[in-house]
């Protein structure tokens, strides 16, 4: 098995669930590629006291077939597939009362994984009834019991588990959504693969790969970004090429509104509220459109935020996914045949900066650590101004419990930033229009974001702090 890159937090609930005196159900959910079984299958070395997978597309038959081959890798001795899964679970539960069943060696639980579970939930199955008995019926009762469910398919696990409104929902003791690597992860994670490159390139690539481990294992050391962004992406063959409708498709049932509701939003770079939605898309009802928006949010791909000056209403949904931003601006249009020409063009810079900024959202903690303030609780808001005219707009604005606001300014550079004049004062009218339109009483000051700094300049004395993207990667 190979090291685990990174991932701190959930190694450490997975400690909590093998050293618990009590009997433990994690449930364990992601998007695809995200790194999950990994992660279970590399913490654990391999060795479960049962593990079994679903397979993809497959009838409630096969999958039985397919679970029964499991059985028999861990010692049943009945020859002949499960008739049903309740069967299944059954003689899952006979392997697993045995003396010689294999046992955590420090801890003694006994530790079962049932990975990919929505795949064996196939259509007229019995699947969810039976694992609902297992658990209440038997193993709730066992303390030394570790049962961890995965999934990809989130709106499957979701529904079916964490929201379930039977009992079993109720039962889970602890659960792990594994998101995408951050900027420190990933850096060790192309380390690993003996990629050395210096920080400013490792930010260029989450911008385009964010943090998905599956990502980063496709990355030949021999090229360059360029290069392997225009294999994997936009080559016919890439591995990438056609990666958009089949993450959907694996991830969601009726992915298409998915896929619908992500079109939307990438019309507009700020986002789209709940009301917008409505009225671009009235062919999906309301119900429907609030489950599609959470199963969104809970795969990483668009963020939830609320406006500074609405804090309790007008909610603002927007793609947090720097990948889905480029694979809809340029790979899927065809607008560019290629990568390697728009390197260094204009709209290329531009597409940098746009890119940073969600590098930026995607690292709150980190920024909120660099000001010295993540003891302190804060709310993340957006906030534009009213005025059509000399107005503003803010992409992301720390709320503190200190009685300040932290205005968070993004900038893409290759080289120190110069803080001209005309900066300064745009910067100068954004604070003040904020101050006079929300009327707010508390400190604001202006953190600058930027590549490598800013330059000696008298026009710094409008900012209060400043952050580099080295910095980011704490």
């Amino acid at each position: 098995m190979e090291r685990i890159i990174g991932r701190e937090k959930e190694q450490q609930i997975l400690r909590d669930c093998v050293n618990s005196s009590r009997p433990e159900f994690l449930v364990v959910y992601g998007r695809r590629r995200i790194g999950k079984t990994y992660l279970i299958k590399n913490y654990f070395d391999g060795k479960f006291s049962f593990y079994a997978t679903g397979v993809f597309g497959k009838r409630n038959r096969q999958q039985l077939q397919a679970f029964n081959v499991a059985l028999h890798e861990f010692g049943d001795s009945d020859k002949s597939s499960p008739k049903n899964w309740f069967e299944a679970f059954a003689r899952m539960k006979q392997i697993l009362s045995k003396d010689t069943v294999r046992r955590d060696p420090v801890s003694k639980k006994r530790v079962v994984f049932l990975d990919e579970v929505p795949w064996m939930n196939s259509p007229n199955s019995d699947f969810k009834a039976a694992l609902d008995l297992f658990w209440n019926g038997w193993a709730s009762t066992q303390n030394d019991i570790l049962l961890i469910v995965c999934g990809s398919a989130t709106s499957w696990i979701l529904k079916n588990i964490l929201y379930d409104r039977g009992g079993i929902a109720h039962r889970i003791t602890k659960k792990i959504h594994l998101g995408p690597m951050n900027l420190k992860e990933c850096e060790a994670y192309l380390k690993f693969k003996q990629i050395d490159i210096p920080r400013h390139q490792t930010v260029e690539y989450y911008m385009f790969f964010v943090g998905v481990p599956y990502y980063y294992s496709l990355l030949d050391r021999r090229m360059s970004l360029a290069q392997n962004v225009n294999e994997l992406l936009f080559s016919k063959d890439g591995a990438l090429h056609n990666e958009f409708v089949f993450l959907f498709r694996s991830l969601f049932k009726n992915y298409e509104r998915h896929i619908q509701v992500i079109r939307a939003l990438n019309e507009s770079e700020s986002g789209l509220t709940r009301e917008e939605l409505d009225n671009i898309m009235p062919d999906i009802t309301g119900g429907t459109l609030d489950r599609i928006l959470k199963e969104l949010i809970e795969c990483d791909f668009i963020r939830k935020y609320n406006c500074f000056a609405k804090k309790t209403r007008g909610a603002i949904y927007q793609i947090i996914d720097p990948m889905l931003l480029f694979y809809l601006k340029y790979v899927e249009r065809e607008s560019r045949t290629g990568w390697l020409s728009f390197v260094g063009s204009n709209e290329y810079n531009s597409w940098c900066g746009d890119a940073f900024e969600v590098v930026c959202l995607l690292h709150v903690d980190q920024i909120k650590q660099v000001l010295g303030i993540s003891g302190i609780e804060t709310e993340e808001y957006s906030w534009r101004s009213r005025k059509k005219k000399g107005g503003a707009q803010i992409d992301l604005l720390i709320d503190r419990k200190d009685k300040t606001i932290t205005i968070c300014e993004t900038k893409y550079h290759s080289k120190k930033f110069e803080l001209s004049s005309k900066y300064s004062e745009d910067l100068a009218n954004k604070r003040q229009v904020f101050i006079e339109e929300t009327k707010t009483r508390k400190a604001v000051n202006i953190v600058m974001i930027t590549s490598y700094g800013l330059t000696d300049s008298s026009n710094r004395h409008m900012i209060t702090n400043e952050i580099t993207e080295d910095q980011l990667f704490v």
